[in-house]
């Protein structure tokens, strides 16, 4: 089913990343959306056992990476390991959004989001965010569109 869905419904693939304290940590989302223009919000769904969910709820503040197409290393080096155990961002370059979440250096976008809402959905939490710091990093660049085969390569 999960194949099946991510090739019926495609998404993008963003590093989600969350700054609380001294702690930082990014994992590989792809479940993100935009809903509501008035005020600009977005969603991203995080299971609860994820070490970023817990640092997010502390912080109150993400950043939603948005990664071009050639960047799958990145997504998989950010989502196959627990920020519990190992530092992500080791010879990761990144720079601060306003508030402090991490932006990393090979996005071609970013979006730092201060939480409003968060929502039980399923073995997920919704968290819905209001916008406050943006920018593009590079012009003209294609998004990472998930797909099955290049995370868990063929049945």
């Amino acid at each position: 089913m999960q194949e099946f869905l991510s090739r019926a419904v495609p998404t993008g693939v963003y590093i989600l990343t969350v700054r609380s304290g001294k702690k930082i940590n990014g994992m590989t989302a792809a479940w993100a959306t935009q809903v509501s223009f008035k005020p600009p919000m977005i969603a991203v769904a995080v299971a609860p056992a994820r070490y970023t969910h817990g640092l997010i709820e502390e912080s109150g503040y993400f950043c939603l990476n948005a990664l071009p197409e050639e960047a799958v290393s990145v997504a998989k080096h950010f989502g196959f390991k627990s920020g519990r155990t190992t530092d992500k961002f080791k010879g990761i370059t990144y720079s601060d959004a306003l508030k402090r979440s991490p932006v990393l250096d090979t996005a071609y976008a970013y979006v730092e989001l201060e939480l409003k809402h968060a929502y039980e959905a399923g073995d997920h939490t919704i968290f819905v965010g209001a916008v406050v710091d943006h920018g593009e990093l590079k012009e003209g660049a294609n998004p990472l569109i998930f797909k099955w085969d290049d995370f868990f390569g063929k049945k």
